[in-house]
């Protein structure tokens, strides 16, 4: 289990626990447009989760913003409205001070979203949703 997906250091147990059993990991880095990194990792060839970080226009809630991502209805939402996740899915927004200048008028999102891997677990996702998300904050992504 890497400790590092796609650039970003995130603990490999938190990693393990959102992910099917198997023999062997991979992992390879989309950016579908402009604004997202997507880390796709698959296990025994088999997609089985994603990790995302996007930026989306300012302004947005967790809420909205998990609206267009699968399996995030009837989430959960934290008491700080900052994380929304189920069983399979979760998005979370960085702090204000995540600002970059390619994208001036923008809040950056993470998304951590299981693909079709038969893991169902709330307490998983939101731990590694968080911790992905304070990952992406001390990242390059954010500067």
């Amino acid at each position: 289990m890497p400790s590092s997906l796609c650039g970003i250091t995130v603990d490999p147990a938190l990693v393990k626990a959102a992910l099917p059993g198997g023999d062997s990991l991979t992992s390879a880095t989309v950016k579908p447009n402009g604004g997202t990194v997507r880390c796709n990792l698959s296990v025994d060839g088999k997609e089985a989760l994603s990790l995302a970080h996007t930026w989306w226009t300012q302004g947005q809630t967790t809420a909205t913003v998990a609206q267009g991502y699968a399996d995030t209805d009837d989430g959960t939402l934290s008491d700080d409205l900052r994380f929304v996740h189920t069983g399979k899915a979760g998005v979370g927004k960085t702090v204000s001070s995540c600002k970059v200048s390619r994208q001036p008028d923008q809040d950056l999102y993470t998304v951590v979203q299981t693909r079709d891997s038969g893991v169902d677990d709330p307490d998983a996702i939101e731990k590694l949703l968080i911790a992905y998300t304070k990952a992406v904050e001390g990242s390059a992504a954010c500067r």
